[in-house]
């Protein structure tokens, strides 16, 4: 059973950055379209951003686009989320996901991704 863990969340000021990563634990990882997600509370799950299996091709949320970049080591089974310049508005537990089948394309609906993290808190302070 693929496990997924993120790690990296924490308390920041606005203006500061945070690095998330996102540990596969299985072989398969660079077969997979991956992605990140958040979710505040009292609203719903909403995607951020997300990266191919090879790394060639990425998407973000509007909100983060600038902001945050996705990225991947596939030798490692592991996938990033640099986020810089935070906002309050950022606030969420971020979950990382992994994607239904193999060699799939970037996207940004819950529904293409069959793994997900139990989540990491992001808190932005003003």
């Amino acid at each position: 059973q693929v496990q997924l863990v993120e790690s990296g969340g924490g308390l920041v000021q606005a203006g500061a950055s945070l690095r998330l990563s996102c540990l596969y634990s299985e072989r398969t990882f660079g077969l997979h379209t991956m992605g990140w997600f958040r979710q505040a509370p009292g609203k719903e799950r909403e995607f951020v951003a997300a990266i191919n299996w090879s790394g060639s091709s990425t998407y973000y949320a509007d909100s983060v686009k600038d902001r945050f970049t996705i990225s991947r080591d596939n030798d490692k089974n592991t996938e990033y989320l640099q986020m810089n310049n935070l906002k309050p508005e950022d606030t969420a537990v971020y979950y990382c996901a992994a994607g239904r089948g193999s060699f799939s394309r970037v996207s940004d609906d819950t529904k293409d991704y069959a793994y997900w993290g139990q989540g990491t808190q992001v808190t932005v302070s003003s």
